[in-house]
């Protein structure tokens, strides 16, 4: 029975799986409509996970390569972090390539990293060519993770709504990863690890019939949602083109 429970909590398709899918997903098609040979830069690239899916594109990575893996060891980390292919490495804010450089960037999951995003927007705006798109998502909330690398939670669709704008960008397209249900459902399966992490004990049967109890609940309303990501999502996917 404890084996069967557990099975359904790490259930990697059910509610409060979707997050990372659903992302890439959407990044896919926004990427297979960009032109075949158009230039694109992957700000804060990370480990080039992405960048299988621009195999029709001129791809050109960037990270700041400080991360490790390990961090300052609070919160998530990641262990291990490879960031030895990168082709540049430079401050997001202060990326050394000329003024309108490319005809797209994509900067997935990033923003939170960085202490001033604004400035980040001012920078891709003098990268991209008139016209040119940027594909970006972010956490709308998040936990703790790449310590000390975590500057925010997250970021709604009215920050973008404004920021964008006011760095010559038009927003396309601005979407919601997953939604309250979605959002609740991720962490209620996260449960065991953090108190196998924060409170030095195991979750016993009781426990786990629980939380399979509360992800049945959670999926049964999600089945009937109306619009609560406009309460919690994972984040936002946006599209914008620079038009000044």
């Amino acid at each position: 029975m404890l084996s069967i429970l557990k099975k359904i909590i790490q259930n990697d398709d059910g509610i409060g799986t979707s997050n990372p899918g659903a992302r890439e997903i959407w990044l896919k098609e926004k990427l297979k409509a960009i032109p075949k040979g158009n230039s694109i830069l992957d700000a804060g690239a990370g480990e080039l996970q992405y960048k299988k899916l621009c195999g029709h594109l001129n791809y050109t990575s960037q990270d700041f390569a400080k991360y490790d893996g390990i961090g300052n060891h609070e919160g998530l980390q990641t262990d291990s972090w490879n960031q030895t292919k990168l082709d540049i490495i430079s401050d997001i804010t202060s990326i050394p390539r000329d003024d309108n450089s490319f005809d797209a960037i994509m900067c997935i999951e990033v923003i939170e990293h960085i202490p001033y995003p604004n400035k980040a927007f001012k920078e891709f705006s003098r990268l991209l060519k008139i016209n040119g798109k940027l594909i970006l998502t972010a956490p709308f909330c998040s936990l703790t993770h790449f310590a000390p690398y975590h500057f925010s939670t997250g970021f709604s669709k009215y920050y973008y709504e404004e920021v964008l704008s006011a760095n010559g960008f038009k927003i396309l397209e601005i979407a919601p990863n997953g939604d309250y249900y979605e959002y609740i459902a991720q962490e209620i399966r996260r449960l065991p690890q953090i108190i196998k992490k924060y409170s030095q004990s195991k979750i016993n049967i009781f426990e786990k019939t629980a939380i399979v109890m509360i992800l049945n609940i959670l999926n049964k309303y999600h089945k009937k949602d109306n619009e609560s990501h406009e309460l919690l999502c994972h984040g936002y996917h946006v599209l914008a083109q620079k038009i000044k």
